[in-house]
């Protein structure tokens, strides 16, 4: 047997940070297993409930764009082989956590640099510019996002009350040219995620005005 198997490369759903002034890569997060559901909402900007008549079809700006997901890591596969993954016998799945935990809190050296220059007298202390994160899903789903809403559920511990299982809820809102401006990085690849749903549409099958049971348009 020649060892060649058909099965497909099954790919990872995760999270690339990258600097939002060099776009250098800072960290890739992979998801340990994909999520059974990725649920996605969008927010239609329209001209707005008071617009005149003339402006009923008018869009101000590309739909506002949520994706939900809910992840599972557990320790189970590693801790079979504990030669082989000391750091999670020594810690569990908590590294996992902390590293998506980082996707909602500044670095504490962020805020000692604030402090300090608050302490310095500083008038004005500009906020902290986190990464920019980008949602992956595939080569033609990749997307610059938020995390609005983040909960971890840690469901299993080892003796030392480390997690060893756990449920990461995410909310991730799509950033979009409104947000990030057509100059930043950020906002440049906004427009190619769109573009790539827009190329999507033309492969889409077309109709006729029979599949509606109709000859025309009154």
């Amino acid at each position: 047997m020649s060892g060649y198997s058909q099965s497909p490369r099954i790919v990872k759903g995760g999270i690339v940070l990258i600097d939002p002034q060099s776009a250098q890569v800072r960290r890739v997060i992979a998801l340990q297993y994909n999520p059974e559901k990725l649920s996605r909402s969008l927010q239609v900007q329209g001209a707005g409930e008071g617009a005149e008549r003339s402006e009923a079809l008018r869009l101000k700006g590309p739909a506002i764009e949520t994706f939900r997901l809910e992840a599972d890591i557990d320790a189970a596969d590693q801790l079979e082989f504990p030669d082989q993954h000391a750091n999670v016998v020594a810690a569990g799945i908590a590294p996992q956590l902390a590293v998506l935990e980082s996707l909602v809190n500044p670095t504490a050296a962020d805020l000692l640099a604030g402090k300090a220059l608050a302490a310095a007298g500083t008038l004005e202390i500009a906020a902290m510019e986190s990464a920019l994160a980008l949602f992956v899903w595939g080569a033609n789903r990749i997307a610059p996002v938020r995390v609005t809403e983040f909960s971890i559920s840690e469901e299993a511990f080892d003796p030392a009350l480390n997690p060893i299982n756990a449920k990461v809820n995410l909310s991730l809102r799509v950033l979009s040219i409104d947000d990030l401006g057509f100059d930043h990085k950020g906002g440049g690849l906004f427009m190619a995620y769109l573009q790539s749903r827009e190329k999507l549409a033309s492969k889409a099958a077309t109709f006729g005005f029979d599949a509606l049971g109709i000859g025309g348009l009154p």
